[in-house]
């Protein structure tokens, strides 16, 4: 059984259809890439699952459980953490209090909590020296990895991503997968939406691309970037031919 599982889903923002019967499915321990063109509909399948918008009609199963409709907090304590694109960070709190806000709707204490905040600063070292610095300080690399650790403070089952890489220089973009591929080590099933293809692709169990709210293409890595009329369509570009 899938551990995510979205069937037939529609999704609007009012009069604007944004999905049309979208379906895909995440197993256990997997990461998965959603890919697509601005405005295909990848944030918001994101937001249909993580419950920040209501679906329009199918279904949406977490466990084998319907999800769809449910509020954001629900979602949260039944395992899905969602990581939004822009980061989000608190600039008037310092790293160490954005970290523990990813644990307000855990029931822990607090040595608990300050125990899981150490975790965080182990798995992003480049954030230790800030950790009583206000969140403004930060690079853009650095918020999104505080983002990422905010969001793992929920110790989901599954880490929804959205546009990790966005506005990182490469080196940083590196990094940030890096961190992407140990979350997985640990147990943590991801779900990716990510306009850099290639990034995304070299970690992702497999993939799926959106066209303007339809599910136009899936498969793993190597099937989506070899097809030139996939990576031509909706991955970025065509590959020169040599001669």
């Amino acid at each position: 059984m899938s551990l995510l599982e979205l069937r037939e889903v529609d999704a609007a923002y009012g009069a604007v259809q944004a999905l049309r019967g979208v379906s895909l499915s995440v197993a256990r321990g997997e990461i998965v890439a959603l890919l697509g063109a601005n405005g295909a509909g990848k944030s918001t399948t994101l937001r249909a699952i993580s419950g920040l918008l209501r679906p329009a009609g199918g279904t949406i199963l977490f466990d084998g459980q319907p999800i769809g409709g449910l509020h954001p907090e629900r979602v949260v304590r039944l395992g899905i953490a969602h990581v939004p694109e822009g980061r989000r960070v608190f600039p008037g709190l310092s790293v160490r209090e954005n970290i523990l806000l990813g644990a307000s709707n855990r029931r822990a204490s607090r040595a608990e909590m300050a125990q899981d905040a150490s975790a965080m600063f182990a798995l992003f070292p480049d954030l230790v020296r800030f950790a009583d610095a206000p969140g403004w300080t930060l690079s853009g690399g650095q918020q999104q990895m505080l983002a990422l650790a905010r969001g793992l403070m929920a110790k989901p089952t599954l880490l929804l991503l959205d546009e990790p890489s966005l506005g990182l220089a490469p080196l940083i973009v590196q990094q940030v997968f890096r961190i992407i591929r140990q979350i997985r080590e640990t147990g943590t099933t991801v779900l990716l939406v990510e306009q850099n293809a290639r990034v995304a692709l070299s970690i992702a169990d497999r993939g799926y691309v959106l066209e303007t709210g339809r599910l136009a293409v899936s498969g793993a890595p190597a099937e989506l970037w070899n097809n030139e009329e996939v990576r031509a369509a909706y991955l970025g570009g065509r590959v020169a031919k040599a001669g």
